[in-house]
């Protein structure tokens, strides 16, 4: 049995045949060990150890501080983020994806000029009646972009359904699921009353100014300072198709904002999102909206700009998020892809 009774200074360790051990801050006269009963005897250490208590208390709080307000994917990855750290992907697996076919943003047969007069009122073309039936189905925007979903989220989605089913029970899930579809609606019928009485939110009479269903009021409130700065509204609540490539969507607004023409989407949220890619799949819906009206013969203007408004029930400001031309493009072909995905599934289906 070895005897260690030598102990170094230098660099604060000691050495224990060839064990080195840290040595602590205070100084130690004499060390009598037995190597044979330090390597049989040392102790386990616990597997919670390392784990960061107050890390781990912090996100306990947020998590339960949300109740019922609805989560996001982006908002359950960062949650994830927060715990595991984010996900380093190797860069020889990232490959830059592209359309097969790049089809045209733009309609060679329109000019972006405006051919149409910006006074009266929004033009509101209706949904084709006969949609659905045999083989004239046309598969709308919502509908492709939520079955074409990423595994990743795919995945926070039903993490997120799964929570909310755990909290509120599967009747409440339904009836939070409901009532916030019906303050969208209410809130995009108040918008298309707004933009159908003419002039502009700044020119408006208070005096006038109709009551708006509680459920909404707050996102009026909110969106006040936005409507201040759009004006000639050309289309609210109206169909656009794209005849070559075979889907519709209805579009929320078409008018200028602080005088650039857009594709404007108008959009709820219980979370602020200040940032643009707080939006999701947003800036795809709206690229695809602009692409099928450019290609609608039903609108002689063309459109290349977008903005996406989210209004807060608190009436809170809401934040606007302006597409550039240039940023719709990339957008577009995003939405190409994403529109290739939704045709290879049915042609496997």
């Amino acid at each position: 049995m070895l005897i260690v009774t030598r102990m170094f200074s230098f660099n604060r360790v000691l050495c224990f045949g060839s064990i080195i051990v840290p040595q602590s801050t205070s100084s130690l006269s004499v060390c009598h060990f037995s190597a044979f009963h330090y390597l049989t005897s040392r102790k386990r250490n616990s597997p919670y150890s390392s784990v960061d208590s107050e890390r781990y208390s912090s996100l306990i709080k947020s998590v339960m501080s949300f109740k019922v307000s609805p989560q996001t994917p982006e908002t359950l990855q960062e949650e994830d983020d927060h715990i595991y750290g984010s996900v380093v992907k190797s860069p020889s697996r990232t490959e830059k994806r592209g359309p097969k076919t790049l089809h045209p943003f733009f309609n060679s047969e329109k000019s972006l000029e405006a051919h149409e007069p910006e006074a009266g009122p929004p033009v509101r073309v209706l949904l084709p009646v006969n949609r659905g039936q045999g083989r004239s189905f046309v598969p709308s925007v919502t509908r492709i972009l939520q079955q074409t979903l990423s595994p990743e989220q795919i995945f926070y989605l039903e993490r997120w359904k799964r929570r909310m089913i755990a909290e509120l029970g599967e009747e409440g899930f339904k009836e939070y699921t409901q009532n916030i579809f019906r303050q969208g609606k209410l809130f995009h019928s108040a918008l298309e009353d707004i933009f159908k009485s003419g002039g502009t939110w700044k020119t408006r009479d208070p005096s006038e100014t109709p009551d708006y269903p509680p459920e909404v009021q707050g996102y009026i409130q909110s969106i006040s300072h936005i409507l201040e700065d759009v004006s000639a509204v050309r289309a609210a609540e109206s169909t656009v198709q794209h005849g070559s490539l075979n889907y519709l969507g209805i579009v929320d607004c078409v008018a200028r904002y602080r005088g650039v023409l857009c594709v404007i989407d108008w959009k709820t949220s219980e979370k602020p999102k200040p940032l643009l890619s707080n939006t999701y799949d947003n800036p795809v819906q709206v690229a695809a909206y602009a692409g099928a009206l450019n290609s609608d013969d039903n609108y002689k203007y063309q459109v290349e700009n977008g903005l996406i408004v989210v209004a807060y029930k608190d009436g809170s400001p809401a934040h606007a998020h302006q597409l550039s031309s240039e940023m719709m493009s990339e957008y577009w072909k995003t939405w190409l892809m994403r529109l290739e995905d939704y045709k290879r599934q049915r042609l496997s289906s």
